[in-house]
């Protein structure tokens, strides 16, 4: 049974810094591509990073791009998602997921496992 497992969110300030982590289970998680996608109130889940099974490829969206950085540690079975210079709007619901694509994917459609979320708050 796979299972991916966030933590780390919580409300931070504006500018401030969070790292979120994702443990996984059940799966081949090197032989896996992991991303994180965000949905705040209202909107469709998005895109956010992700990372091919070598840990030597990512892919960001625009918006967080400079701010955000994904990253893997096979030995563990996690991927991380560093976040600096948060701002309001990076507030939403932060899912891990996992896909077995040979390269960075970003459509949702493309995962086939996801986690149960967390929250992340920026505050102004």
């Amino acid at each position: 049974q796979v299972q991916l497992v966030e933590s780390g969110g919580g409300l931070v300030q504006a500018g401030g810094s969070l790292r979120l982590s994702c443990a996984a289970s059940g799966l081949t998680f090197s032989r896996n591509v992991m991303g994180w996608f965000r949905q705040a109130p209202g909107k469709e889940r998005a895109f956010v990073a992700g990372i091919n099974w070598s840990g030597d490829s990512t892919y960001y969206a625009d918006s967080v791009k400079g701010r955000f950085t994904i990253s893997k540690d096979n030995a563990k079975n996690t991927v991380y998602l560093q976040m600096n210079s948060l701002k309001p709007e990076d507030t939403a619901v932060y899912y891990c997921a996992a896909s077995s694509s040979s390269a960075v994917v970003t459509r949702a459609t493309w995962f086939s496992y996801w986690g149960q979320g967390t929250q992340v708050t920026v505050s102004s």
